[in-house]
């Protein structure tokens, strides 16, 4: 019985310090600047990932789309799926939800995997216009995507996202391309 609690609290410290790390200070969200205008209904619907830092979560898996849809409570319904291995491998999904910790920035979400753990999603960048791309990290460097609403992203476009994630500090030699179906 108290390796079965020892054991848990292990991994429920883990999981704090992973997915929710401490809250972010005005200062600090200032620092990062983000994008404060986010049009959340405009940023529902499906975005492809183009590329990101790799992860346990998201290891071998390839043609990931993450789908957000707006609740009536305010809230985000959030559907991240991908294939394992190969575009034409087994499909994986993990459903959360997601709520503004700050009505006042919507460019910063915290997203529920596990209840209660929730880890901070950052748009960095966004097509503010279009809303046809975006940048998310987190409250680490440890985090970073690159998204776009069709499964390939113009180079041109790409290489903005890099440099800014750069101009924040990202390693983003770290970055790893993420194969997409063609359109």
């Amino acid at each position: 019985m108290l390796k079965v609690k020892f054991s848990s609290l292990v991994i429920s410290a883990i999981l704090i310090i992973t997915l929710g790390g401490c809250g972010l200070s005005n200062e600090e969200l200032e620092k990062m600047d983000i994008v404060k205008n986010v049009d959340l209904e405009r940023y529902m619907g499906t975005w492809y990932e183009i590329a990101r830092f790799p992860h346990g979560f998201e290891k071998n898996l390839v043609g990931v789309t993450a789908t957000y849809s707006l609740r009536a409570d305010g809230k985000v319904d959030v559907l991240n799926q991908g294939y394992k291995y190969t575009l034409d491998g087994k499909l994986k999904q993990a459903k959360a939800f997601a709520k503004l910790p700050d009505p006042e920035v919507k460019g910063r979400l915290k997203v529920f995997f596990f209840w209660p753990f929730g880890a901070d999603y950052i748009i960095l960048e966004l097509d503010e216009e279009n809303y046809q791309y975006a940048l998310v990290g987190s409250s680490s460097k440890n985090y970073l995507w690159i998204l776009s609403r069709t499964p390939q992203m113009d180079p041109q476009t790409y290489d903005l996202l890099v440099s800014k994630a750069a101009q924040r500090g990202y390693d983003v030699g770290k970055l790893e391309m993420v194969p997409q179906k063609k359109e």
